[in-house]
């Protein structure tokens, strides 16, 4: 994985627009939940989603993880329009572009940390001695290499988190997307995670969108969208007052 000196550069990873998204419902017709999404995010960036329950922001993280298409809009991810892509050409992008990171670790729990983290690799046709490289140099990453033969039973959130973010980096990701990553963790142990998410930001160069409904959590990001009723409400810098997205 190439240092970039945590500088922000003018790559252009993600760019959504006029993305809409609509659900069909049981009465018939379609409830839209989406309207107009529209942003990008570049290389080096360090973005949270927010939003209340309801609205949209699990929607939007869907759309940009290649979970889900869009009903009208165009979405590139690193410059590939992936708006019509088939189920299997959209877990072609997310096995090549995305690490995920998600609330409740998706770990397998009678297999080894060690084979946790090389389970992305599995898909990319690499010889065992390197997915065993790669797995083994992104838990000495995140400071569990000595727990590599530990099943994820026996370690604890805040670990499990963290083997987490290994498989997350493992396939060398050109995006990080988390999803709630502290959700299922103490205070204590979750600020941990977030200040291990800002370290892989500023030192490595790496770029998070990170989705959450909590603005103290947001504000470990650098730049903060917040979604409402389906609507981007606010872009830009964090600001320091939560009052500031209230409208």
């Amino acid at each position: 994985m190439k240092k970039t000196n945590g500088k922000k550069s003018d790559v252009n990873i993600i760019s959504m627009n006029k993305i809409c998204k609509s659900f069909p419902v049981e009465m018939g017709g379609e409830q839209q939940v989406l309207f107009d999404i529209t942003f990008d995010v570049n290389q080096g960036e360090f973005v949270s989603i927010m939003g209340p329950s309801g609205s949209g922001k699990s929607t939007c993280m869907n759309i940009i993880g290649a979970l889900d298409t869009p009903t009208s809009g165009t979405y590139k991810l690193y410059g590939k329009d992936v708006t019509n892509l088939s189920s299997d050409e959209l877990a072609i992008v997310r096995n090549e572009y995305i690490g995920f990171v998600f609330q409740q670790f998706n770990l397998l729990s009678k297999r080894s940390v060690l084979d946790n983290v090389m389970m992305p690799l599995m898909y990319r046709g690499l010889p065992m001695s390197e997915r065993i490289r790669r797995a083994r140099e992104m838990l000495k990453r995140v400071g569990l290499e000595k727990f590599e033969s530990y099943l994820p039973t026996q370690l604890s959130g805040g670990m499990k988190q963290r083997v987490a973010i290994a498989r997350a980096l493992a396939g060398d990701p050109k995006l990080i997307l988390a999803d709630e990553p502290t959700g299922a963790l103490d205070s204590k142990m979750g600020n941990e995670i977030l200040q291990f998410f800002k370290k892989l930001n500023e030192e490595m160069g790496i770029t998070i969108v990170m989705i959450t409904h909590e603005f103290e959590i947001a504000q470990y990001s650098n730049r903060l969208i917040h979604i409402y009723d389906g609507h981007i409400t606010y872009d830009g810098k964090v600001p320091r007052d939560e009052k500031v997205l209230q409208k």
